[in-house]
């Protein structure tokens, strides 16, 4: 998932801008649902995005995997203007209106969808993942390569093997190994899943890489996109 971190700082008035978004957070959080997502979906959405080398332009790409074949079976593109400054905590704003778009595309059925990114591991316990699926209500997990925030004990070395992240006395996700021997991933609830089963979905999407396929091939394809957009 594209980091705000090369972003310039935020525009002066941002507070305002931040009280504005944190009501619209909590009031999306009340609206987040957690249920098993049983039997898992065939078909798996992906969605990631970047940013042009001068933050102008966030281009998005979604996909829908197919677990059984292995295989992605529809892509779609989104290019549009970033129109929001990047505040830490707030990247749904920034990011969100691009995957919207991208996944509101896809003309294939799907049952869930992977973000690269933090759902309700987030302080306000509304990330990106859970913004984006509960505004389209739809299954959604997050799957992050590095915590935002919390803390855990380190998983054991074997695939498979899981430890809780922990945020003020609450679980907020899951670490997960997903191969022998590599780095955890941070699993958590997007919206109308629970993490057993954002848990069995991420481990029945990865072959033979560290990340699920939905998402590794939806940064594969966004990093495609904004090649080609800037070839034109």
């Amino acid at each position: 998932m594209a980091k705000g971190s090369n972003d310039a700082p935020a525009r002066p008035g941002v507070s305002s801008l931040t009280q504005q978004w944190k009501t619209e957070q909590q009031a999306l959080r009340g609206r987040l649902i957690v249920r098993p997502l049983r039997p898992l979906p065939r078909f798996v959405a992906g969605a990631d995005m970047a940013y042009s080398s001068d933050k102008k332009t966030a281009y998005a790409s979604a996909l829908v995997y197919d677990r059984e074949d292995r295989r992605v079976v529809e892509v779609v593109h989104v290019a549009r203007p970033v129109d929001a400054p990047y505040v830490p905590s707030f990247l749904s704003f920034r990011e969100g209106p691009a995957l919207l778009e991208a996944i509101r595309k896809l003309k294939h059925p799907f049952g869930v969808v992977m973000f690269d990114g933090q759902g309700y591991a987030h302080p306000r316990r509304c990330g990106l993942a859970s913004h984006v699926a509960i505004q389209l209500d739809v299954p959604a997990l997050g799957v992050a390569k590095s915590r935002l925030i919390g803390t855990f004990d380190e998983p054991t070395p074997a695939a498979g093997s899981a430890s809780p992240l922990m945020d003020k006395g609450e679980q907020i996700g899951l670490v997960l190994r997903t191969r022998d021997n590599t780095r955890p991933l941070f699993i958590s609830i997007g919206h109308r899943v629970d993490l057993a089963t954002a848990a069995d979905l991420v481990l029945a999407c990865c072959t033979k890489y560290r990340v699920p396929e939905p998402t590794r091939q939806a940064d594969i394809e966004v990093a495609k996109s904004k090649r080609q957009i800037a070839l034109r």
